[in-house]
Order: structure tokens, then C-alpha cells, then sequence
């Protein structure tokens, strides 16, 4: 693990206890790309697939930990990031490990972001996940979510 991995992961159980209770692990942030893992035992519904709202929360956590993660490497410590918004499609069952991925918006878009955000305190940021059963290629879940940053 590397120690950004190994520091937001540490953030994440700190911050969001929760996020311990369901057995989230960051696996890897390369090239602006973020992965975390959620196992099915901590994480099961009544028809032993992954509950739909661990689902839920670890395609908001991708999200925030990837723009968490972003907002470090870019020297910018002093704001406050929530969702405002989400939304989720759920098109295959998640039978085992879930994997969320969630990768970098255009550049310009970042830029655009980073700058709103110096100029008046507080921008908005769309991001994309995906989950996915572990060792699989098709998607399981499909999650847009806005995020804002605020001062």
C-alpha cells in the first residue's frame, strides 16, 4: 500500500467510523485513479449479495477520497468536502468483494474547479464511479455524485 493509500485509509476509519465497520480498504491511487475494496461479510443482504447501501457508500467514499486525495497533491488543505448530490444505478448484482473505482474528471474541468474554488471559497465537482465484482470488467454500479468544496 502506498502511503497515500495508507493515509487516506486512515483518514477515512478515522473520520468515518463507519467505514471500518464495513471492511473498507484502499487498494491503490495511481495516476489520479482511486480503488477500495469492501468485502461481501461485512457488507451482505438477505439474499447474500452486497447490500445496496454499502454500495451506496462506497461509491460516495470513492468519490470523496479520490477528491480528498486530489485537493492534498494540489497543496490545498483548508476546506471541507460533502456530497450534495448522487446518483446511482445498480445494473448487476454484486456477488462477492466489491472494487470502486473512481478516475479523474477532464483536466479542465479540474482547473476549472480549483480556480472557482480560490476565486470565491467554494466550487462544485461532478465525479464518476463505477463498482465492480472483484475480477470482473463489468460494471455493477454506476454513481455520478456532486461534491462541494467550501471554505
Amino acid at each position: 500500500m502506498s502511503s497515500d493509500s495508507h493515509y487516506l485509509e486512515s483518514v477515512l476509519h478515522q473520520d468515518i467510523p463507519l467505514t471500518r465497520d464495513m471492511g473498507l480498504k484502499v487498494l491503490d491511487w495511481q495516476q489520479q485513479r482511486l480503488r477500495l475494496h469492501l468485502p461481501l461479510d461485512a457488507n451482505v443482504n438477505h439474499k447474500s449479495t452486497m447490500f445496496g447501501g454499502s454500495l451506496y457508500c462506497g461509491a460516495v467514499l470513492a468519490g470523496w477520497g479520490w477528491l480528498h486525495l486530489r485537493l492534498r497533491e494540489a497543496g490545498i488543505d483548508d476546506g471541507h468536502i460533502v456530497i450534495q448530490e448522487g446518483r446511482i444505478s445498480y445494473p448487476l448484482p454484486v456477488t462477492g468483494a466489491a472494487i470502486a473505482v473512481c478516475e479523474a474528471p477532464e483536466e479542465k474541468v479540474w482547473q476549472r474547479f480549483v480556480s472557482t474554488y480560490q476565486r470565491y471559497g467554494r466550487a462544485r465537482l461532478s465525479l464518476h464511479t463505477q463498482v465492480f465484482n472483484e475480477n470482473s470488467e463489468a460494471p455493477a454500479v454506476a454513481f455520478d455524485g456532486q461534491y462541494v468544496l467550501h471554505r
